[in-house]
Parts: C-alpha cells; structure tokens; sequence
C-alpha cells in the first residue's frame, strides 16, 4: 500500500481550511493572517500559563513547548 492517497487526502483537508480561512474574511488574505497571528499570541499566552500553573506530575512529566516537535 502507498501513502500517497493518505497525504492527497491531507493536502486536500488543508487546502480547505486555507480556503475556509480566506472564506471566513470575505477573501483578505491580509485579514485572515492577522487574525492567524492573534490567535497564535493568544494560544501562546495560554500554553505559557498553563507551564507556569500546572505540575509536572499533573501531566505526567509533560512540559509545554512553544517549539514543534
């Protein structure tokens, strides 16, 4: 078996978000990634809360990363 229907069917999913995004502000590119852009700081703020307010043990020795892995 091939992967290549898998990765068409998440290159198709993600042209659909882009075009839900673009959708969702009438078109403006420049719109939809400053919206992208405030909601990466906001998210970014709430992963840096929740380092700072949750235990390693909570998560089991989970730490937040801002990074991708």
């Amino acid at each position: 078996m091939s992967a290549l229907p898998n990765e068409e069917a998440a290159q198709e999913e993600a042209v659909d978000e882009v075009e839900a995004a673009l959708a969702w502000h009438d078109g403006d590119a420049r719109q939809t990634i400053t919206t992208l852009l405030d909601d990466i700081r906001h998210l970014r703020l709430q992963l840096a809360l929740t380092g700072v307010t949750s235990s390693r043990g909570f998560a089991r020795g989970w730490q937040p990363s801002f990074e991708r892995s």
